[in-house]
């Protein structure tokens, strides 16, 4: 196995125990985000002045709109998955989450005029059957309405990250760590005032344990993991990228079954296979 496959696995393993640290974090959500974001880019800033990587100002300039407003995007999104995972658990919110390529779908033959091939329409229509499985609503499942709220939370996270994927095609000469760097930022900025707004800061506590798990989400799990995901991208091909990704939701719905006790029904199950699956499929096609 070659470093930069080595590289990739390793990355998508650490974004796939997230949900069992933000599971243990005794504080709001956003908050989460919030700390999340700006230790993730101090992060990467050391990283790079460490590593040698120049900071390029002036491509960050160029690209600064569109950097802020991915970023702010990236921080609604980690919000709402991050409460997701309060109301229908981590594998149920990982689930929903990987239906973002789904909306990539949809949202580049809007945008982009990119055609939707037979395949893809199939593997999008089955990827959505498998939500409503997940979803319980169909076949009918106790609690299905409580569900619905949290799905909702998840899907409106994929949306936002689907959103930053097609608007991140518009940032043209700017390297990925300058890039994630900016946005990560942003992620964090626009959390903090929603945090101010919508909760008694006052209240939050932070105890030692609480500290130590936000660390490890901030340096570990954005900016370490980011550091080293972008750095695999560069050298894997986009099929080998799409295949190995897989790992994280998978990773994430072991552990949270195994560690957390979550439930999946049988027919939570087979949604599962559907929707990872049809999107696998479809990508390995592509």
């Amino acid at each position: 196995m070659n470093s930069a496959r080595l590289k990739m696995i390793i990355s998508m393993a650490i974004f796939g125990t997230i949900g069992i640290f933000v599971n243990f974090i005794d504080v709001p959500s956003s908050m989460v985000a919030v700390c999340r974001g700006f230790t993730g880019a101090i992060f990467l800033c050391l990283f790079m002045i460490f590593t040698g990587k120049k900071i390029s100002l002036a491509d960050i300039r160029q690209n600064f709109i569109r950097l802020m407003i991915t970023g702010c995007l990236i921080g609604i999104n980690w919000i709402l998955l991050f409460e997701s995972y309060k109301y229908i658990g981590v594998a149920n919110g990982t689930l929903c989450y990987y239906l973002e390529p789904v909306i990539l779908v949809f949202g580049a033959a809007i945008i982009y005029k990119e055609r939707i091939s037979p395949l893809k329409a199939i593997c999008v229509a089955i990827a959505l059957l498998g939500m409503v499985f997940v979803s319980g609503v169909f076949p009918p499942q106790e609690g299905a309405a409580l569900n619905g709220f949290g799905i909702a939370l998840g899907l409106g996270a994929a949306l936002f990250y689907a959103s930053v994927v097609l608007l991140n095609r518009g940032i043209k000469n700017i390297s990925s760590y300058d890039m994630t760097m900016v946005q990560l930022f942003f992620a964090a900025a626009v959390a903090l005032p929603y945090v101010l707004i919508t909760e008694d800061v006052t209240a939050i506590t932070f105890d030692v344990k609480t500290v130590i798990l936000l660390m490890v989400v901030g340096i570990i799990h954005t900016g370490f993991a980011y550091a080293m995901y972008f750095g695999a991208v560069r050298e894997l091909k986009g099929q080998d990228v799409a295949v190995l990704s897989y790992v994280d939701p998978m990773l994430a719905i072991v552990l949270s079954m195994t560690l957390l006790g979550e439930e999946m029904k049988v027919w939570g199950i087979l949604g599962a296979v559907m929707i990872l699956g049809s999107t696998l499929l479809s990508e390995l096609k592509k």
